[in-house]
């Protein structure tokens, strides 16, 4: 019989790469995770871990076992679910990831929801870029999360997680006057950081068009982003949620998708006002859009904790 324990720092070595990122994430020293995949090795029967330099490669036989390792782990987490179905009322742990302007507009009602209808359940946030979610999500120190791509930004599946649609936003073009993004060739631009889906997203919408956009300011936080707008340092394109004012427990009543499994349109198209720009900021719609999900991990969508988050979010 395999040990699940040592299954998973299989798996994790074969996201991570190497047997230090295993064993800091772990909080063991590299020869402890060595000594426990050698002991792996022998209740498989098979060789799993070839040595290459100073480093060590999955053999074929230990490459398989790693994918079929998350399959163990989702029915594993199944039965988590499948358990905590039977008690009455929720209690513990609910950590929480979410991408900033989740959290300004989506989390606050549905937090004050949870309290208020679950007072057993423990919340904690944490505000984090989408791209850092699959580790922590990975790793147990989150339980769900809201995440963001893009249709010009697709993120890859990942096995070891699942997700939920929730809702899909136009993207605006933010200028001090109309504007298309063809004809912001010449414009100064304010972008997000490098390495962030906001900036790849914003370089590809121009290049479609035919131009790489000359970078003036970066930032992050989209509230200063229209600042600067505002204050004619150059263009930038915002979603729909930067433009939305923060979430109140009073607008738990706004619009949710006909069916969990809908995403809900934001935005002209969709119920609720139109986006309202800063003062001094004109928007033009553009054709990207961006997608935010729950994600969590595989097996896990059914826990009674993770599912009332979700209908919480959804009401919000």
């Amino acid at each position: 019989m395999l040990d699940v324990r040592k299954l998973r720092l299989l798996r994790d070595l074969a996201d991570r790469g190497t047997i230090a990122a295993v064993a800091a994430a772990h909080n063991y020293t590299p020869s402890a995770v060595s000594q426990q995949l050698a002991a792996l090795e022998r209740e498989a029967g098979a060789a799993l871990l070839a040595r290459t330099g100073r480093g060590v490669t999955l053999t074929p036989a230990g490459a398989v076992l790693a994918a079929h390792a998350e399959e163990v782990f989702a029915a594993l987490e199944r039965a988590t679910a499948a358990l905590a179905a039977t008690r009455t009322g929720l209690t513990g742990p609910l950590r929480i990831g979410a991408f900033p302007t989740a959290m300004r507009t989506l989390l606050p009602t549905a937090l004050a929801t949870l309290a208020r209808e679950h007072p057993g359940l423990d919340l904690t946030v944490d505000e984090l870029d989408p791209a850092l979610v699959p580790a922590r999500l990975r790793d147990g120190s989150l339980d769900v999360a809201l995440v963001h791509d893009y249709d010009l930004v697709p993120i890859a599946p990942d096995p070891a997680l699942e997700t939920a649609p929730l809702l899909d936003e136009t993207m605006y073009l933010a200028a001090t006057r109309p504007l298309d993004l063809a004809a912001c060739r010449d414009e100064r631009w304010i972008l997000a950081g490098p390495g962030t889906l906001c900036h790849t997203m914003t370089i590809r919408a121009c290049e479609a068009e035919g131009f790489l956009p000359r970078a003036r300011h970066h930032a992050d936080d989209f509230v200063t982003v229209l600042t600067l707008v505002a204050a004619g340092q150059g263009v930038a394109v915002v979603p729909e949620l930067a433009l939305r004012p923060p979430s109140s427990p009073s607008a738990a009543a706004a619009a949710a998708p006909s069916s969990p499994s809908d995403p809900a349109p934001v935005g002209p198209s969709g119920p609720g006002a139109a986006p309202v720009a800063p003062a001094g900021v004109v928007l033009t719609p553009l054709r990207t859009r961006r997608r935010t999900r729950f994600a969590y991990r595989a097996g896990t969508g059914a826990h009674p904790s993770i599912a009332a988050f979700t209908a919480a979010v959804r009401a919000a």
